[in-house]
């Protein structure tokens, strides 16, 4: 009943932060999706920004940025490759490496085969600190 006095009053919008046109034209770029009913496209808004608050806050809390007082994206990307929760956003979320590094993983792929980012991982994190 709230959500349905929230429509008609016209404060929906107010009650989530992210753009709801833009959810919808994400929402419909889905084969399966043809219509999209206003309830849905809202509560999928709202879980959306409630998880990104959820990340971010989870990231912060577990991050070295919170030394600097700041949210970073390393403190992101640790928390997609450490968190069993957020595992899934790895491959969104990948750990920052130099170009100059990416390029040796590149010759040693061709060479092996394998790409192995394990080698150098205190060294990189001094890296992510100098940039």
């Amino acid at each position: 009943a709230e959500m349905a006095a929230a429509r008609l009053s016209g404060t929906e919008h107010r009650l989530v932060s992210l753009p709801l046109s833009r959810i919808r034209v994400i929402m419909k770029s889905s084969p399966e999706v043809s219509s999209i009913n206003q309830d849905a496209l809202f509560l999928t808004a709202k879980a959306t920004e409630l998880f990104v608050q959820y990340l971010a806050t989870y990231s912060y809390k577990h991050g070295r940025g919170k030394e600097k007082n700041a949210l970073t994206y390393t403190d992101l990307s640790h928390t997609a490759e450490e968190c069993e929760t957020f595992q899934f956003l790895a491959d969104i979320l990948p750990k920052k490496i130099l170009a100059s590094k990416y390029l040796k993983m590149l010759e040693k792929e061709k060479r092996d085969g394998e790409v192995r980012e394990d080698d150098d991982e205190a060294e990189e994190e001094e890296d992510e600190d100098e940039a």
